[in-house]
This record gives C-alpha cells, structure tokens and sequence, in this order.
C-alpha cells in the first residue's frame, strides 16, 4: 500500500557526534604521511565505513595535527582501533608519530566547547514557477 509523501514516516535520525583529536608528527615526516592518506587504501575506508565514522578531516600546523570526525555511535572509533585493517595502517603511520612513554601514540581528544550551524549549511526551497 503506497503512502502519501506526507504520512510516510521518516527514517529516525540518529544524533552526530563530533570527535576531534590532537596528533604530533615526528619531524621530516608531514610528506609521507599526507602521501599515505592522499592514497589510503579503499580496505580501510570501508573498515572506517562499518565502523560508523562518517567524516574524518585532519588539518595540519607544522608537525601538530588536527583530526576532527562526524559520528553516530561513541563506540565507532574503538571498533575502528580495534581492527585488524588499523592495526596494519598503524604499523605504517608508526614511524612518522610522535609515541607517549606508555607506547602509545601521542594523541588528545579535544572536548567541543562550542558548535554553531546556520541556514547557510541548509539547502536552499526552489520555489516552482507559476
């Protein structure tokens, strides 16, 4: 039985989650590791998909990185870590991170203190001619 566009019911959108990082890159590496995530591998985007991570974008300051990501779970970037397909691109990223004594790479979650949206990320009503 079809519906009326109106009554049909919309799928529940689920919140986003925004997480964002802070990473330190060992000097001499910033070439390398833009040239491995300007060519990562399609294995790990899908891994980075099924996981529930919806964006990922990283910005760079001399040897300070960035990371900011969109998702829809708070559990997706310990899924992501946990997976064998990180685990190899880990080994890969290794010698270009700068490493907490704890063997651990240097990262810091950042917590959000401030998000604002405006129309402008909105699409625009194309109204129909008369």
């Amino acid at each position: 039985m079809n519906c009326h566009p109106a009554e049909r019911k919309q799928p529940k959108k689920t919140r986003v989650i925004r997480r964002a990082f802070t990473l330190q890159l060992k000097p001499g590496s910033f070439t390398k590791y833009k040239h491995y995530h300007d060519n990562i591998w399609p294995e790990l985007v899908r891994e980075i998909e099924k996981c529930g991570i919806a964006q990922i974008t990283t910005f760079e300051h001399n040897l300070q990185l960035f990371l900011y990501s969109e998702i829809h779970d708070k559990k997706a970037w310990d899924r992501l870590w946990g997976s064998k397909i990180h685990d190899k691109w880990a080994r890969l990223m290794e010698p270009l991170m700068q490493f907490r004594p704890d063997g651990k790479v240097d990262a810091g979650p950042l917590r959000e203190i401030f998000h604002l949206e405006t129309a402008a990320g909105k699409p625009k009503k194309v109204s129909k001619p008369k």
